[in-house]
């Protein structure tokens, strides 16, 4: 199972109204270091909660092959592909996001879970109509960034199988 993972308003949080907490590298990489400013917004323990998921994790994001590194050495990740954004006139204020066909087009046809905090009901009906494999677009509040909550959400669909429930 594929998880496509987005990294602003998904795992680094922005647009809250409180300060956000502050965390220390748990990974330190000798001889690396980043300039983003915002990094240590983001819980390292994020990577071990991600993986224990049992996905292959794939950047899904428009930090590029930044997301590799500076944000997967924080969060004690392996460098993980990511997809190649196509250059695109999409409007996304009358469809599905401008993510949305890339990911399908990067999935082949495999199930996939997206965390992001732009997916609409738009993406869902288009994604729908067009995969044909189980997939599920999980949308994260960008004030606070994945929580238990989400993650919950996450392990209850991977458990049955990527099924939505019945009924």
């Amino acid at each position: 199972m594929l998880l496509f993972l987005d990294v602003d308003g998904t795992l680094l949080p922005f647009g809250a109204a409180r300060p956000y907490p502050l965390y220390e590298p748990a990974f330190p990489q000798a001889g690396t270091g980043t300039d983003h400013p915002l990094l240590n917004r983001v819980d390292p323990a994020l990577g071990a909660r991600l993986t224990s998921l049992g996905c292959d994790l794939v950047w899904a994001t428009t930090w590029g092959d930044d997301a590799n590194t500076d944000l997967a050495p924080w969060l004690g990740l392996p460098r993980l592909p990511l997809v190649d954004w196509p250059d695109s006139d999409d409007d996304e204020t009358t469809g599905p996001h401008w993510k949305t066909r890339p990911l399908v087009s990067w999935a082949a046809g495999r199930p996939f879970v997206w965390v992001d905090d732009e997916i609409t009901d738009a993406d869902r009906a288009w994604v729908a109509a067009h995969h044909p494999e189980r997939a599920l677009l999980h949308r994260v509040d960008h004030r606070v960034g994945l929580t238990e909550e989400d993650f919950a959400v996450l392990e209850e669909w991977l458990a049955r199988g990527g099924r939505d429930r019945a009924g």
